[in-house]
């Protein structure tokens, strides 16, 4: 297997001077394409710094950064934009669905960003909604759905652009436990499927269904990376 993932030394230091605040002191990661990876800590740890440098949505303030074999670390906001959406898809706790267009809109929207054709977005959306089990849904609004279907539909949505790497923050944080352990055997099959997955958690219930977990706390990792969840 090869690197998804390769990072060494990262941090991100926000503010300056008296008021910086170190947020990431040097992380050195690296997961291997097709991983399932649990990156779990308390509140303030990092997790959410480390998930939004790794989904290149912000970019670090020193180290590098290579994902799918890129270095990514020193790319502006529109190239990081572009390599967002053609490698990442994203799973949040809040689903962040449009609420007035379909579900079946709603999943062609990266595909939109990408510049596929309608005739292709609408098929490759509903073969995304196939593959989490609510293709049925595919008219209907976010408003009719329970949180588990939109969460799904979250999913369908994420695995659109047929992302090099999966990324789930707390994505079952808004759902009962019977509808979260359906949504984490989804990642489960996903993962089976050949799927490189990041489940950001603080639960170690949930961690413990990753192969891997990585933790962190002030902004290092804890322990021997490579352990075994």
């Amino acid at each position: 297997m090869s690197a998804i993932i390769e990072t060494s030394g990262l941090t991100k230091v926000f503010g300056a001077n008296g008021n910086a605040v170190h947020a990431l002191r040097g992380i050195d990661m690296v997961v291997e394409k097709g991983e399932f990876v649990a990156l779990i800590g308390p509140s303030g740890s990092g997790k959410s710094t480390l998930m939004a440098i790794l989904g290149c949505l912000d970019s670090p303030t020193a180290g590098r950064y290579a994902l799918d074999g890129q270095a990514v670390e020193s790319l502006s906001g529109g190239a990081l934009a572009r390599i967002r959406n053609e490698k990442v898809g994203f799973v949040f706790q809040s689903y962040n669905l449009l609420p007035k267009a379909s579900i079946l809109r709603n999943v062609e929207l990266p595909l939109l960003y990408a510049g596929v054709s309608r005739k292709e977005r609408r098929r490759r959306a509903m073969e995304m909604l196939e593959k989490v089990g609510i293709p049925e849904k595919a008219n209907v609004l976010p408003a009719q759905l329970s949180g588990g279907q939109k969460q799904r539909v979250a999913i369908a949505r994420a695995l659109a652009n047929r992302p090099a790497l999966l990324l789930a923050d707390e994505p079952t944080g808004a759902l009962d436990s019977k509808t979260g352990a359906e949504v984490l055997g989804l990642f489960k099959e996903l993962h089976r499927q050949g799927n490189a997955v990041m489940l950001v958690t603080h639960d170690p219930h949930i961690a413990a269904m990753a192969e891997r977990k990585v933790e962190l706390c002030d902004g290092l990792i804890l322990g021997p990376e490579a352990a075994a969840a």
